[in-house]
């Protein structure tokens, strides 16, 4: 495995982790949320992880197992990796409180009308929405290490991949940002502690690439590989169809989600076939 690929790979993983940085940013410099850019990014990133999880990371992780195990075993391998991935995402998502779930994404206005519409006696609760801050960040953190190690993942197998994912996985963390941000500000009146906070919440997912590589490495095989990367697949689908499709509709129309979608899977399509 050479040292240039591995560099290569963790620093991707380090730019769309620290996409939380952009979201903190845009939540201090504009008082509201382009919903309809919001809604077709979020439809984008969506279409981008959901077709190149079928297309690509699917069909090659298929290919390494079946290599390895033969045909009947390497396909139920995929097939198994792949739910795996699901479920792990989805046990975490679920061990995750609604109100600090990063996955449960709310506008800038809705977080300042939430904190506003606190009664009078709680209004300013800073403490309260402090530890809302760190808890939200600590939640970010948690769900930000399998997605680094998936776009780490990515990125060592195929470079062009890696930056595709990379870009998906920086733009529905952007929202992320703003979720860590906003209580802290409010909390402590300080741009720079909670531009901090929401930039350290996601280093976790190069963290989460460099400790998951640097165990896994001594194990590395075609097999760990293939059932590693259909795993990636799996985290990369749930994410998109229980956060970025929800939230790309929330914050605008129907079809301007689903257009982003569509938009995420041609240019990702197109992409691939240019590298053939």
């Amino acid at each position: 495995m050479e040292t240039g690929n591995v560099l290569f790979a963790f620093g991707l993983t380090l730019l769309a982790g620290l996409a939380t940085g952009i979201g903190s940013l845009l939540a201090f410099i504009t008082r509201s949320t382009n919903t309809r850019f919001l809604s077709l990014a979020l439809g984008f990133s969506a279409g981008v992880m959901i077709y190149v999880s079928f297309v690509e990371i699917l069909a090659k992780a298929k290919v390494v197992l079946t290599a390895a195990l033969g045909e009947g075993p390497g396909t139920w391998a995929v097939v198994g990796a792949f739910f795996g991935g699901i479920a792990l995402i989805a046990l975490i998502d679920w061990l995750v409180p609604n109100y600090e779930n990063p996955h449960e994404l709310h506008s800038i206005e809705e977080m300042a009308q939430g904190i506003e519409s606190l009664p009078r006696d709680q209004s300013h609760d800073f403490a309260k929405l402090h530890r809302m801050g760190l808890f939200t960040a600590l939640a970010i953190g948690i769900h930000n290490f399998p997605e680094g190690l998936a776009t780490f993942t990515a990125a060592l197998t195929d470079p062009h991949l890696g930056i595709a994912i990379a870009a998906a996985i920086a733009i529905h963390n952007i929202p992320e940002g703003i979720a860590v941000s906003v209580p802290i500000y409010f909390a402590t009146g300080s741009r720079r502690k909670a531009f901090k906070l929401s930039f350290l919440s996601g280093v976790a997912e190069p963290i989460g690439a460099l400790v998951g590589f640097l165990i896994l490495l001594p194990f590395f095989t075609p097999v760990l590989f293939g059932i590693l990367f259909a795993g990636v697949a799996g985290i990369m689908v749930f994410i998109s169809l229980d956060e970025l499709l929800p939230a790309a509709q929330e914050f605008g129309e129907h079809h301007l989600a689903i257009a982003g979608l569509i938009a995420g899977m041609a240019v990702m399509a197109l992409s691939l076939l240019l590298f053939l």
